[in-house]
């Protein structure tokens, strides 16, 4: 069937967290705005409710069918209602809801896949809690590459985004022990990440000829071989192979000097060799702003580009910027890709 424009799944995340509390405070953002994307989240409706009157939140909550959620959206919060009650406390979560974390998870995707909705963002999830129960992924990006296989019927390679409008990057390798690093990080790697930058640069963000770039490894871009040799035989090979296949790929550069304000200006998006030299620095110039979008899948994926942060869940004070820039870059994304 043909979905609504601007209708988005947002997942549950962990209940525990501040996700619920997010998502009601995303819907009294949005829910007047008629340029802002509608969406429903699939979560328990007593859980949501019990949440919005702790925090003395004024959002209605109402369990619909994905079919009613466009039309619901002005006066409620739609909610996909997942069967059983929320085990762990806010600040405290438990095991036992690791289950209907991972369900709502799958639950989107094959609304999304459906039709039932343009596009997907997920709530935080505490990976560790989720890996206490069986879950056998590093993450969500890793567990979404499994969705698509499975939804779409497509093998997928996930790569994760962090993208802002001051700010875009990509992490090579993800959820692994930095000493890991040096060894994951091969040409085909390299190639295959600014491959799929550069398709879905243009395809969802509307660039017709994406400048990327890429970090080195080493202190220095491993200067000219003294501190590392993987820039001269691994990243600057991939650097140049992409080049030959007409894509606008430069370096690698030293770390260090790539993201201060005039270095930003000539570039679209920086590859970066591991996950905290890319989120380091969209996190410190961007941490409400920016937005976690998962490129190479068939659907749209976005997320806040934080945790559970479980220290605050109790408290009500969690910030629903991120996860309001999430929902309307999923739409987005959606709409040009439609």
């Amino acid at each position: 069937m043909s979905a609504p424009r601007g209708l988005v799944a947002l997942t549950r995340g962990d209940p525990s967290g501040i996700g619920p509390e997010l998502a009601l405070k995303a819907w009294a953002a949005l829910h007047a705005d008629a340029t802002a994307p509608a969406f429903f989240i699939i979560a328990e409706a007593d859980h949501l409710a019990d949440v919005a009157r702790r925090f003395g939140l004024n959002v209605p909550v109402e369990v619909a069918d994905p079919a009613e959620a466009l039309a619901l959206f002005p006066r409620a919060l739609p909610v996909i209602g997942l069967r059983g009650k929320v085990a762990g406390a806010l600040g405290a979560p438990d095991t036992a809801d690791a289950a209907a974390t991972v369900a709502s998870i799958e639950m989107a995707v094959e609304l999304v896949h459906s039709g039932a909705a343009d596009a997907l963002v997920t709530n935080p999830i505490a990976k560790e809690v989720l890996q206490r129960a069986g879950f056998a992924h590093p993450g969500h990006t890793e567990f979404l590459g499994e969705l698509a296989a499975r939804f779409y019927g497509q093998k997928a390679r996930p790569v994760m985004l962090l993208w802002s409008p001051t700010l875009a990057v990509v992490p090579a390798t993800i959820h692994v022990p930095l000493a890991q690093v040096p060894r994951l990080i091969t040409r085909e790697l390299l190639i295959a990440t600014g491959e799929i930058v550069n398709a879905d640069f243009k395809r969802r963000f509307g660039l017709a000829a994406p400048r990327i770039v890429f970090s080195g490894l080493n202190p220095h871009a491993g200067e000219a071989g003294h501190m590392g040799r993987e820039e001269i035989e691994i990243i600057a090979p991939a650097v140049a192979a992409l080049r030959e296949a007409g894509i606008d790929a430069r370096g690698p550069y030293p770390a260090d000097t790539l993201f201060h304000a005039s270095a930003r200006e000539k570039y679209d998006v920086a590859i970066c060799m591991y996950h905290d030299q890319a989120l380091i620095p969209i996190k410190t110039l961007a941490f409400d702003s920016a937005v976690n979008v998962t490129l190479g899948l068939p659907f749209v994926r976005t997320s806040p580009d934080h945790g559970t942060a479980f220290d605050i869940a109790a408290a009500g004070t969690a910030d629903p910027a991120s996860l309001i820039a999430a929902l309307r870059l999923s739409a987005k994304l959606a709409k040009a890709q439609a």
